[in-house]
């Protein structure tokens, strides 16, 4: 550890202190299992720090060196890791399967792509750094299921023993039997490792006589098949033709299996990663591929322009009006930042930022209504507008950016606004969170019908006194 003091060192220029100390603590003293696949969610809360210091903070050591970063895209229904990236550039936009559901899922940067962090190699060699050797549930705890999948910390092995009929392991190029007794139950077996299932779907008479399946495992993300089969002997013949071991379990689909994976936590997803100004900061070019384009399904945008700024100009000349409006770059940009969203770029005297909800930007927004008038004596004056609803992710000019009807609607609504009100569009006054925001502050929004450049009909926007 004494080796590392001068890259934690240098993490404390950029980085919040207690977090800092946070994790440095966790490198020296940490189990191996609170070193794989980090949620910084959890770390925050656990530890009571602020959520996106912790977010920045990680980001930090990640560029350090200190964590590996990886994107794991997620199935939504049971929770498992469908994919592994050190980049995001390598999710591809097509549908993943899940072997284990049975089903096909798009990918969305919401809920199904995860930000997590392992310690790397070099500053500590932790069991998850070679998952084949990890014993069969902590394969399962630390390398399939998500950091959004609540496991217990205790009796986890007891837990998953409840549903489990049985478990082995098999070598590459290995071949295995399993002999078991079917309950009139649902059955799954599952390998984890090459992500294989197949249904058993156990109905009628008991028999006893033997029955038998016959199953390869290899990387070819086979569908799903159920077979039917009745309560009684059953002898599974099994070859793995991958070039890694597998790990194949029968397990009970029944409700211990689904309460297990049914608890879960917050986790850091892509979408809030891609809208922290320190990532765009730090990863600048480590994001989409310029044909890449993933979907979000929920994205909150707020634009900003400044009034009268040609007149601002004329008045106190272009050198005096530059430090104005630079200045007020750098008060927006703090206030975007601290209200978790990110600046995604200026156009002129105007600003272009994202925020994971609607509550956030609201947040944002009366505080640069607010602030803004502190700049110059009020010189400025800031119209402000906020539009909630799906997007794409693109790469556009070698930056990060965002694609959509969404996005055009969001700079429309900016262009009705004035320097006295936000507007903001139906999706966003109507989140529960800025509704109480909005009561709190005795705040009654007016609506109006609008015609936007570029939408067929006129459509209600809101403005917030």
């Amino acid at each position: 550890m004494n080796d590392l003091q001068p890259l934690f060192g240098t993490l404390r220029n950029s980085a919040d202190a207690a977090v800092v100390d946070a994790i440095e603590a966790l490198i020296r003293d940490g189990e191996d299992r609170a070193l794989s696949r980090i949620n910084v969610l959890k770390f925050a809360g656990e530890r009571k720090l602020d959520e996106e210091k912790t977010i920045s903070a990680f980001l930090h050591a990640s560029r350090l060196g200190l964590f590996e970063l990886d994107w794991n895209v997620l199935c939504p229904g049971c929770g498992g890791v469908l994919d592994s990236n050190h980049q995001l550039k390598s999710v591809h936009k097509e549908a993943y399967d899940c072997a284990l559901c049975s089903r096909a899922y798009e990918p969305t940067l919401d809920e199904m792509v995860e930000v997590a962090f392992t310690v790397s190699p070099r500053v500590r060699h932790i069991a998850a750094h070679d998952p084949q050797l990890l014993p069969v549930w902590e394969y399962f705890r630390q390398t399939f299921w998500g950091s959004g999948v609540d496991l217990p910390e205790e009796n986890f092995v007891e837990q998953m023993e409840q549903f489990t009929i049985d478990a082995m392991e098999i070598g590459p190029g290995e071949k295995a039997q399993l002999s078991l007794t079917l309950p009139a139950d649902f059955v799954i077996l599952f390998e984890p490792v090459t992500h294989f299932a197949h249904f058993i779907d156990v109905k009628g008479e008991p028999t006893k006589e033997r029955q038998n399946l016959a199953l390869i495992f290899n990387k070819s993300h086979a569908a799903t098949v159920t077979t039917e089969m009745r309560p009684g002997p059953l002898r599974i013949t099994m070859e793995n033709k991958s070039d890694v071991r597998a790990l194949p379990t029968v397990w009970i689909a029944a409700h211990h299996l689904h309460d297990l994976l049914g608890k879960r936590r917050p986790f850091l997803t892509a979408k809030r990663l891609l809208t922290n100004q320190t990532f765009r900061d730090v990863y600048r070019t480590d994001t989409l591929d310029v044909d890449q384009g993933l979907k979000i399904t929920s994205l909150t945008f707020l634009f900003t322009d400044l009034k009268g700024s040609t007149s601002l100009y004329d008045r106190v000349g272009d050198i005096a009006a530059y430090d104005i409006v630079r200045e007020h770059f750098r008060v927006l940009g703090h206030i975007v930042a601290t209200e978790a969203g990110a600046v995604v770029k200026t156009i002129g005297d105007a600003v272009m930022a994202t925020f994971p909800t609607p509550d956030r930007a609201l947040a944002a927004a009366f505080r640069m209504r607010d602030t803004i008038k502190g700049i110059r004596d009020g010189d400025l004056l800031i119209k402000i507008g906020i539009h909630e609803g799906p997007c794409l992710a693109v790469t556009l000019n070698d930056r990060l950016d965002y694609f959509g009807q969404t996005v055009n609607v969001a700079s429309r609504v900016q262009s009705l606004a004035d320097a006295k009100a936000i507007f903001a569009t139906k999706p966003v006054v109507e989140n529960p969170r800025v509704a109480e925001m909005l009561a709190a502050a005795g705040l009654v929004p007016t609506e109006q019908l609008s015609a936007l450049r570029g939408v067929a009909d006129k459509m209600p926007v809101f403005q917030i006194p």
